[in-house]
């Protein structure tokens, strides 16, 4: 075998092919693609790109950043090619990946809306090497943004249905996307609900969106802080974990009496969703969390009267590259990057336990 000999033959073989080839679109295109299994809890279809490079970003420059919490970052994004902006759209709750040049990439939702025209924004918790060395950037700098990428979030087939959402800490930036979307389609939808916790009030982000939500007489908004644990190690304390944020009972939280006019209380997201009791009548729930909460969330919201397929949440933390090719997103028959991150109840039911 002459190695040399036969990498020159292929080196030539693929130079012919791709100059006998139709030149392909410099824009992404996102395109639908079937589920690659057919069992019964199959997701909606994911959407990949079709652009000629699936792994090559746009360039963004970062326009504005706020400081959430003390480790929480949001960046206001902007294409440095304006043509690319002008042409680039996604639809609520797809995801991409971010990248600082020389450190890496990391996977977030686009954390507004697409009626939110000429920016996109991320949020994002100082965590690991990309996003400490993200966190080091400032207004002007450039980054990377490839996508977008996944399954959106059905927000025609909502319309004229009550809108309760449900989220805990960092997971509100997914919700606050299809949030935005909502209220930007008030209209469209009946009642709308959120609620919303974390672990003390300084770790609740988008503070000054929260005020604008609670003065709506459209919206409905219950936050929460986590109760506190006893000092002796007993359990949790049923104190107020602060002043101005009442408990609710905690081994009882649908029997709880809530003030409407003070809608900020101690408790756990999935206690204060029972406290207040939403009517499952005609009516989504959408919830994103940590594993935990989700799994807790899902339970309260079942016991409220909720069906599975009117429970929706998202799957974010098992992705990875974005497209489905490095395997680690795989949950039993479906890869969550190709055919989430959205997904009912009903469908994460059909999948293994580890979701």
């Amino acid at each position: 075998m002459d190695l040399l000999a036969d990498l020159q033959t292929l080196t030539a073989t693929a130079a012919g092919a791709a100059a006998s080839s139709p030149a392909r679109p410099a824009a992404c295109d996102a395109t639908p693609v079937a589920p690659t299994h057919t069992c019964e809890a199959a997701p909606r279809p994911g959407m990949v790109t079709t652009c000629g490079n699936i792994y090559k970003p746009y360039r963004m420059r970062i326009a504005s950043l706020r400081d959430e919490t003390p480790d929480v970052r949001t960046l206001r994004l902007e294409f440095v090619d304006r043509a690319e902006g002008e042409s680039f759209s996604f639809e609520v709750g797809q995801f991409g990946l971010y990248s600082v040049f020389g450190v890496g990439e990391c996977t977030f939702c686009v954390a507004s809306s697409p009626t939110r025209k000429g920016y996109l924004e991320c949020t994002f918790r100082r965590a690991g090497r990309v996003t400490r060395a993200l966190a080091q950037l400032d207004t002007g700098d450039t980054i990377g943004f490839r996508g977008p990428y996944g399954n959106t979030f059905p927000v025609d087939e909502w319309k004229g249905k009550n809108l309760l959402f449900v989220a805990g800490g960092i997971a509100l930036p997914p919700m606050r996307c299809v949030i935005q979307y909502c209220l930007d389609h008030r209209a469209d939808y009946g009642a709308i609900t959120i609620v919303y916790g974390a672990r003390t009030s300084q770790d609740h982000v988008y503070k000054e969106e929260l005020e604008e939500w609670e003065r709506r007489p459209d919206v409905q908004l219950w936050r929460c802080i986590d109760w506190k644990p006893r000092h002796d190690g007993t359990g949790l304390d049923e104190a107020p974990a602060e002043e101005g944020w009442p408990s609710i009972r905690l081994a009882q939280p649908q029997e709880s009496t809530l003030d409407p006019a003070h809608r900020r209380y101690t408790a756990f997201v999935p206690h204060l969703v029972e406290a207040v009791r939403p009517s499952p009548t005609d009516c989504v729930g959408v919830l994103c969390g940590p594993p935990i909460m989700i799994t807790l969330g899902m339970a309260s919201l079942r016991k409220l009267g909720f069906s599975s397929a009117s429970i929706y949440t998202t799957v974010e933390n098992r992705m990875k590259c974005g497209l489905g090719k490095c395997g680690r997103c795989n949950v039993g028959p479906i890869y969550v990057c190709k055919e989430g991150p959205v997904f009912t109840a009903g469908q994460l039911e059909g999948l293994p336990p580890e979701t």
